[in-house]
């Protein structure tokens, strides 16, 4: 029986973490909406290959997370960690959105309209809480 986690982005993180790691090429989390978007920002801002939906019996869906690394078999991913967590929520406002490592790292945020980059809350002008940062 899996133990309940508290903090299940933290845990697909570490997922993910573990996986480079190892040099796996793929991850498999319990799926969610906001893992999902998460997922969605990673393969748009380029740190993975691709993701995608399975569903397994009982109706219970799994997150599939297809890694990638560079023509050396480098990680593109250097670095992923957790920001707001469920015991302290980081929000920050439209100006207050960090630039993580001078624009070259990702910042996700859960904004009002929904998950997105940093970047991307910035130029719309909206703040949320800082889920991630990716680099």
């Amino acid at each position: 029986m899996e133990m309940a986690h508290t903090d299940p982005i933290a845990d697909m993180l570490t997922r993910i973490r573990n996986a480079l790691k190892a040099r796996e090429t793929v991850v498999k989390v319990a799926a969610s909406k906001l893992k999902m978007e998460v997922a969605r920002i990673l393969k748009e801002e380029g740190y993975i290959k691709d993701y995608q939906i399975i569903t397994q019996e009982g109706n219970k869906k799994d997150l599939v997370i297809e890694l990638k690394y560079g023509p050396n078999r480098e990680r593109i991913i250097n670095g992923l960690r957790r920001v707001s967590k469920p015991g302290l929520r980081i929000y920050a406002g439209k100006h207050e959105i960090p630039i993580l490592l001078g624009g070259m790292g990702t910042v996700i945020v859960s904004t009002s309209r929904g998950v997105m980059t940093g970047k991307e809350a910035r130029r719309l002008g909206v703040g949320g809480e800082i889920i991630c940062f990716v680099w």
